[in-house]
């Protein structure tokens, strides 16, 4: 089954719950806000899809860091700190396809047509 993992107030969140419904597509939703980051889940993101397609550097949360907590996020295992403590940081919305397609980030509806096949 599908897992949708996101804030429910974020507009590309939102999107991406509309395109899952309009296309029949059954899947699961876990709220960041108030069921948390999923550790172990996180730790597969930090593999694959990256850290790097993880932590969101064009959102306000990541503006509103201060220099030096920006500058010290350079790997997985600093990716790892700063998303725990701010998972407003995390690039929305994390998506489990399952085994065949695995993980995704942001939303990207010509992509979707084909991970929801």
């Amino acid at each position: 089954m599908t897992t949708l993992y996101g804030i429910p107030n974020c507009d590309t969140v939102r999107r991406a719950r509309t395109w899952l419904d309009d296309h029949g597509v059954a899947y699961t939703f876990h709220d960041f806000k108030k069921q948390g980051v999923p550790e172990a889940e996180l730790d597969q993101w930090l593999k694959k899809p990256g850290w790097e397609a993880l932590v969101n550097r064009r959102g306000t949360t990541w503006r509103k860091l201060d220099e030096a907590t920006r500058n010290a996020v350079v790997d997985a295992a600093s990716a790892r700190a700063a998303l725990l403590a701010n998972p407003s940081l995390i690039k929305r919305p994390v998506v489990n396809w399952g085994p065949k397609t695995g993980v995704t980030t942001g939303f990207d509806a010509e992509a979707w047509a084909v991970n929801a096949v």
